[in-house]
C-alpha cells in the first residue's frame, strides 16, 4: 500500500464525449462514444476497482451525461458515478430532483462535477458566468439539503420547498468543480467540495492546493483537491514511453489544433497553462520526470499523462499525494485497454476508496 497518507479516492474517466482513440486524432468508429461503449467502459472501472468514474458533459459531443447516468447506475453495484452538469443549461427545480432520482437509482453513489463553461448558443464573460454558477450552486445545493430556498439574484430569483425526491443520505452530495480564471477559483472555495486540478509539475500542484486551502479558509471552510489526469503505464519505462510516442504517432497538427478548439473551454487559463507545459518540456514531450504533455497536442482541457512503469505511476500519483492531493481522475487511450492496466499495476499498490463525507 502507498505511504503518502490517508487514503485517496481513485477515479477512472467515461469518455462519454467522443475522447477515446487508439491514435491520438484518428477517429474510429469502434471508440465513438454511445452506450454500449460507454457502459462497457464504466462496467470495466467497477470490475477494475475503481472508486468513482467521471461522467463528462458535452453538447456537440458523444451522449447526454445525465441520462446515461441514469441508465447506468441500477448497471452498477459499487462505484460511484460523477456525473458532470452544466449550470445554467438545467433549471434548478429540475436538476435537484433529477439529481436526487439519480441517487436514489445508484443508491447513495451519486457525486457531482460542477461545469460552469458557456452553454451551447451563447457567450458570457468569466465574472457573470461564474456568478451565475454560484447562484445555481446554492440553490442545488439547499434543496438537495432538503432545505426551502428564498433567493433573490442577479440570475435566479427563487421562493421554492424542496423537491420530493430526495437522496439516499438526506444531503446534497459532495461537488467537484475545476476552473482557474480568479472567478473560478473564488466559486469553488466558497461553494464546492473538491477542487480539481489538471496535470502540472508536483511543484505546480503543490501551489494549487496552497492557494485553494487558502481562499477557502477566507470563506470559513475547508476544501479536498483532485488531479484530473491521463496515465499510461506498461511493465517497463521503456515500453510506456514507447506507447506514449504510438499514441500521437499519427497525429496532425491541424487535426489536432481543430480538436482542440471545438471544446467550450479551448480559450481558458487552464487550458492555456497545459499549453504552457508543452511549450516548457522536452524533446520527447517531457516536463518533468513521468509527466508526458504530449497528449495535450489533440485535446483541450487535461493535456498531459503520467507515463512510466507501475513504481514510478506510483511514486507520482504519491508525490501529488504528499503535496496535499485527495483524489485522482485518471484516464488512458483506448479507455477500456488502459483501464485494465491501471487497474492491475496501480490500484493494488495505493490505499484508495471513496472519500469520506467532508
Amino acid at each position: 500500500m502507498g505511504e503518502g497518507g490517508p487514503r485517496c479516492e481513485i477515479a477512472w474517466f467515461g469518455a462519454l464525449c467522443d475522447d477515446d482513440y487508439e491514435f491520438l486524432g484518428v477517429p474510429d468508429p469502434d471508440l465513438r462514444s454511445s452506450w454500449e461503449h460507454c457502459r462497457d467502459i464504466v462496467l470495466a472501472a467497477e470490475a477494475s476497482g475503481f472508486d468513482n468514474v467521471l461522467l463528462p458533459s458535452g453538447y456537440a459531443l458523444g451522449v447526454d451525461s445525465t441520462a446515461f447516468a441514469a441508465g447506468i447506475a441500477p448497471a452498477t453495484t459499487r462505484i460511484q458515478l460523477l456525473l458532470a452538469v452544466r449550470m445554467g443549461e438545467m433549471w434548478p427545480p429540475q436538476l435537484a430532483r433529477q439529481l436526487a432520482t439519480i441517487d436514489q437509482m445508484a443508491s447513495g453513489r451519486l457525486t457531482v462535477n460542477i461545469i460552469s463553461s458557456d452553454l451551447p448558443g451563447e457567450s458570457l464573460d468569466s465574472e457573470p458566468r461564474y456568478a451565475r454558477t454560484r447562484e445555481y450552486m446554492q440553490v442545488v445545493r439547499a434543496l438537495l439539503d432538503g432545505q426551502p430556498v428564498d433567493h433573490h439574484g442577479e440570475f435566479l430569483d427563487l421562493v421554492l420547498d424542496p423537491p420530493g425526491a430526495t437522496t439516499v443520505s438526506g444531503h446534497c452530495p459532495p461537488f467537484y468543480f475545476g476552473g482557474f480564471s480568479e472567478a473560478a477559483k473564488e466559486t469553488a472555495a466558497a461553494e464546492s467540495d473538491v477542487f480539481l486540478t489538471w496535470p502540472d509539475t508536483v511543484e505546480g500542484v503543490a501551489a494549487t492546493v496552497d492557494d485553494m486551502a487558502a481562499r477557502a479558509a477566507r470563506h470559513g471552510r475547508n476544501l479536498r483537491c483532485g488531479l484530473r489526469s491521463h496515465v499510461i503505464v506498461r511493465e517497463t519505462e521503456a515500453e510506456a514511453r514507447v506507447a506514449a510516442a504510438r499514441l500521437v504517432s499519427k497525429l496532425d497538427d491541424d487535426r489536432g489544433t481543430t480538436i482542440r478548439n471545438r471544446s467550450l473551454d479551448a480559450a481558458s487559463v487552464g487550458v492555456s497553462r497545459q499549453t504552457e507545459l508543452r511549450d516548457l518540456s522536452d524533446d520527447e514531450g517531457f516536463v518533468e520526470d513521468g509527466l508526458w504533455t504530449g497528449i495535450g497536442r489533440a485535446r483541450s482541457g487535461a493535456g498531459a499523462a503520467i507515463v512510466g512503469d507501475p513504481d514510478q505511476v506510483v511514486a507520482k500519483l504519491e508525490a501529488y499525494r504528499a503535496v496535499g492531493i485527495e483524489a485522482f481522475i485518471l484516464s488512458g487511450y483506448p479507455h477500456l485497454a488502459e483501464c485494465d492496466l491501471v487497474g492491475r499495476h496501480v490500484l493494488p499498490r495505493i490505499d484508495h476508496g471513496p472519500l469520506p463525507p467532508s
